[in-house]
């Protein structure tokens, strides 16, 4: 086969793929709306579309999460994106919002025919009154009240607050800051930040690198460090 015509032949298939995804989303778009509906006021159920990270959110039925189509993923859904094809169920998972909500979430990646992951959905239920009658009567009964200690999670339209929120995160679990961390300990920053999907999103590495308070030309090197470690280690 010539270049030109194995070309042709990796478009067809690429866009034959792209064809798959869309009519899965598409298929699945108005099922989310009897989802929300069955579950009533507190529940929200999200599509997806891991192909555009900056505004994933592609369709949404309900409203526990504030955000809005064209909206972004989750610290989850980061995590999820780099994955990639190993990506697997997050199933009743407890966060709370930055506002105090809590919510009890299931995520589950959508796959195509060749098992490659391109989006997913998510079904966000908001539990707090739940909780609170559930601490009332545990109170009432002597026994342990809601769970304590659950990571906050920022949801949004606004992919730039999630990636600030992980990177604080990251940077919040160390007893050092970044001018007093050694090389093997950036490294190791950059690649945590990595494997959460962070650099998945465009002008990520610039964002990063101003909240670490370093230059951009940096910020690229330690990533590119990062990677061939992890490649021959």
């Amino acid at each position: 086969m010539t270049d030109a015509r194995a070309a042709a032949a990796a478009r067809a298939r690429t866009g034959g793929a792209t064809d798959e995804q869309d009519a899965v989303i598409a298929a699945l778009t108005p099922v989310i709306d009897g989802i929300a509906a069955t579950f009533g006021s507190c529940c929200e159920v999200v599509i997806h579309d891991f192909r555009r990270p900056e505004h994933s959110v592609v369709a949404l039925a309900g409203s526990v999460t504030g955000r809005g189509v064209g909206g972004s993923m989750s610290e989850i859904g980061m995590k999820l994106l780099a994955r990639g094809d190993e990506a697997r169920d997050e199933l009743n998972y407890l966060t709370r919002t930055q506002d105090g909500k809590l919510v009890k979430s299931s995520t589950m990646p959508l796959r195509d025919s060749t098992g490659a992951v391109f989006g997913a959905l998510c079904v966000n239920l908001d539990v707090t009154a739940i909780s609170q009658v559930h601490a009332l009567v545990g109170e009432l009964a002597g026994v342990a009240g809601a769970p304590a200690g659950l990571p906050t999670t920022t949801f949004g339209d606004d992919i730039g607050a999630v990636v600030d929120s992980i990177v604080d995160a990251r940077q919040l679990s160390s007893t050092k800051t970044w001018t007093h961390l050694g090389r093997a300990e950036r490294l190791d920053l950059f690649r945590d930040l990595d494997r959460r999907g962070v650099f998945a999103v465009r002008g990520a590495v610039q964002q990063v690198a101003a909240r670490l308070g370093i230059s951009r030309a940096s910020a690229y090197n330690y990533l590119a460090a990062a990677r061939n470690t992890d490649a021959t280690g």
